[in-house]
């Protein structure tokens, strides 16, 4: 008997797709915005209308379920869409946790739209278990949310300790696990209850898509809801970008490994540069959440990264580090992350007033270049020595 596939297996063969009409090993593109009804009145292959019915979602979904343990996961237009989704499943009045450091549009939206429509929303510093244990209601907290690694100065925190506290509490954990993917972790097998990924991220890791995703551990009246409001909302996505999405996950594993052994050669060779303040990277054994993260990562750290320039001379360390971006060559100075381009960028700027950005930080996101070249780059970049 032929053991069960691998991870790894399953991405890089879509799950083994082999078209039952045509035989082609490569799943196809379905454009239909309506189907068929039987002679009976009934839609007995389950398609109705576009907006929630697309064939091509069904492939890109059900790898990603596959890939992280989950009983089904649902594909949306963004990232923000699949995360709103959540929060906006939930009633008026409802108590949610998040992180003070989290994706700063996220943050931004719960705390003017999510708190206006009515939820309670209180953000705490989530790698502190006494911070959330002090900040969960019994009874009251509908969803504990939490983002490990979170953006951009990669705190790491504890999932099984976060999902336990959660539940004690009567409360849904959701973790955005955009960062890690599923190549390094797994939340739903260390207790969380769905996970999130922006899949425009590493999931389809070729910076020409953007898309979201949710994996639901299981299937139950709050998932239904979700499922609900993403047709009703039209937060969908476009068959096309469905397609490009699985055609990303099928190389995720060699993708995210590759990434992830460069980012930690780029932290090692920084941590003592004289143009360095700080390297942040969970894959250093002096990062405050070294432990944790060897705890729940399997196989690496990631691809991303930060680092805090010096001042240099009459230049402070936010002056230096906008400089140095703006000198950099083979790294590109854009947005985004987990494409298989690095990227460079200095984050206050995104972010603006109140981002718990340093305003000396500049966050990398490490591709597939050699990373001689992209150390090299960076040297050159932070000025000499």
């Amino acid at each position: 008997m032929t053991a069960k596939p691998k991870p790894q297996t399953l991405a890089a063969q879509a799950m083994g797709f082999v078209d039952a009409e045509t035989r082609g090993i490569v799943p196809p593109l379905h454009t239909s915005t309506t189907f068929i009804r039987d002679p009976d009145n009934q839609y007995r292959t389950g398609r109705v209308y576009g907006r929630d019915d697309n064939p091509t979602y069904d492939h890109a979904e059900a790898l990603l379920a596959a890939l992280e343990g989950g009983a089904e996961a649902l594909v949306f237009a963004s990232g923000m869409a699949s995360a709103t989704a959540l929060f906006q499943s939930l009633a008026p009045g409802d108590h949610v946790v998040a992180p003070k450091v989290m994706y700063w549009a996220l943050r931004n939206w719960l705390i003017d739209f999510a708190q206006r429509w009515g939820l309670a929303v209180e953000l705490v510093e989530m790698d502190r278990l006494d911070a959330l244990r002090a900040a969960v209601q019994k009874g009251r907290t509908k969803l504990v949310w939490i983002e490990t690694p979170a953006n951009p100065t990669w705190v790491v925190t504890d999932i099984a300790a976060a999902a336990e506290i959660a539940h004690a509490a009567g409360a849904r954990l959701a973790v955005d696990s955009t960062v890690a993917t599923p190549v390094l972790t797994r939340p739903l097998a260390l207790g969380a209850d769905i996970v999130m990924h922006s899949a425009t991220k590493y999931l389809n890791g070729h910076s020409d898509v953007v898309a979201g995703a949710l994996v639901t551990r299981v299937k139950d009246d709050y998932w239904a809801r979700v499922s609900t409001l993403r047709a009703q909302l039209g937060g969908i996505l476009g068959p096309f970008e469905a397609w490009l999405l699985l055609r990303g996950m099928r190389t995720l594993y060699p993708r995210v490994e590759a990434a992830s052994r460069a980012a930690l050669a780029i932290a090692t060779h920084f941590v003592d540069h004289p143009r360095i303040e700080r390297v942040l990277y969970p894959g250093l054994g002096n990062d405050p959440g070294h432990a944790v993260a060897k705890k729940q990562m399997q196989g690496g750290f990631g691809g991303m990264l930060s680092v805090r320039v010096k001042a240099a001379g009459a230049a402070d360390g936010e002056s230096a580090a906008i400089a140095a971006a703006a000198r950099v060559a083979i790294w590109k100075r854009a947005t985004s992350l987990g494409g298989v381009e690095s990227l460079v960028e200095h984050r206050a700027s995104v972010e603006g007033a109140n981002s718990p950005a340093p305003p000396d930080l500049l966050r990398l996101s490490v591709g597939l270049e050699h990373v001689a070249d992209l150390i090299g780059d960076l040297e050159q970049a932070l000025g000499p020595r």
